[in-house]
């Protein structure tokens, strides 16, 4: 944790309880590359996705407001909106089609470049400046992925493209995911004017999704007590999450929040490993390690500049 950041006891209590609301945000995102997965293996990658952006949509509506598309600036409408759209679907389907569980952790950790290609894209499209500690931070980030992708067997080239041949277009998904939102992350920033289409894009994203069921062969939606339960989850974690993570980064420590947010990649391994029953190798957790070293390390590249 940066030396600057305050301590979470040395704030007003209402500070606290909004920082609290923002990690909570971070736990609950954790959660959802898991989730996603089993949700996935009950309902089929598009099912399961339009269900739970459905719901979350619903959620989502009912707990920021109906969307308002006139108050929205035209270009974050339908440029940010396709963007968020893309991510959320990309990132839903490559889990989805994942071939094994195991597989599905590999993909979600590849989205988990995002914060890497954000600060990297950032240069360019937001004249962030950076010291040159950005560009070890960024092959580190990569070199994590690589080292996820490859597991605990030696390192080589044709390894690492073998694994990814064997569900190209997954690998694919997951490595448009993490490009698709670090511009979503850059562009919103230049033209949300602060203002937020999350719900609506959670809407769009849902209607999308239920196209591409009734428009594509499927598998038939069943529904077990068990599977419902974690569709209802998922869109109530969902709706909470993104209202806690509103309520800290607008109240709460921020350095705190943004350092967590970090962190993320391992948390989420964890709990995906504990609620698909995986127990990864040490090559695995290392290359989970690098990409959230390389991920502060482009963060501290662009700190006070």
């Amino acid at each position: 944790m940066p030396e600057s950041a305050p301590s979470l006891t040395a704030q007003p209590v209402s500070a606290q309880r909004a920082t609290l609301a923002g990690l909570i945000a971070i736990l609950l995102w954790s959660a959802s590359v898991g989730l996603f997965r089993s949700i996935a293996e009950q309902f089929g990658p598009t099912g399961g996705a339009a269900l739970i952006y459905t719901l979350s949509a619903i959620c989502l509506c009912l707990a920021l407001g109906l969307p308002r598309p006139r108050q929205l600036p035209k270009r974050y409408l339908f440029i940010g909106g396709a963007l968020f759209v893309g991510y959320e679907i990309s990132l839903a389907l490559a889990i989805g089609l994942a071939h094994t569980r195991a597989q599905s952790l590999e993909l979600g950790m590849i989205n988990y470049l995002w914060p890497s290609l954000t600060v990297l894209l950032a240069l360019f499209l937001n004249g962030q400046r950076a010291s040159w500690l950005i560009w070890p931070g960024l092959a580190l980030a990569v070199a994590g992925v690589a080292q996820v992708l490859k597991g605990d067997g030696d390192w080589s080239p044709a390894l690492l493209w073998a694994n990814m041949q064997d569900n190209p277009i997954a690998y694919g998904l997951a490595f448009a995911a993490a490009l698709i939102w670090a511009l979503y992350c850059n562009l919103t920033r230049r033209w949300s004017e602060g203002k937020s289409g999350v719900a609506l894009f959670f809407c769009a994203t849902a209607i999308v999704l239920w196209v591409m069921f009734f428009i594509t062969p499927q598998p038939a939606l069943h529904f077990s007590l068990p599977a419902s339960l974690q569709l209802l989850f998922m869109g109530l974690s969902t709706a909470i999450a993104y209202s806690a993570w509103n309520r800290g980064i607008s109240h709460g420590n921020m350095t705190l929040l943004a350092t967590a947010s970090y962190f993320t990649p391992v948390l989420s391994a964890l709990l995906a490993s504990l609620w698909l029953g995986l127990t990864p190798g040490f090559g695995f957790w290392q290359g989970v390690g690098m990409v959230v070293l390389g991920s502060l390390v482009c963060w501290l590249a662009t700190r006070n500049r």
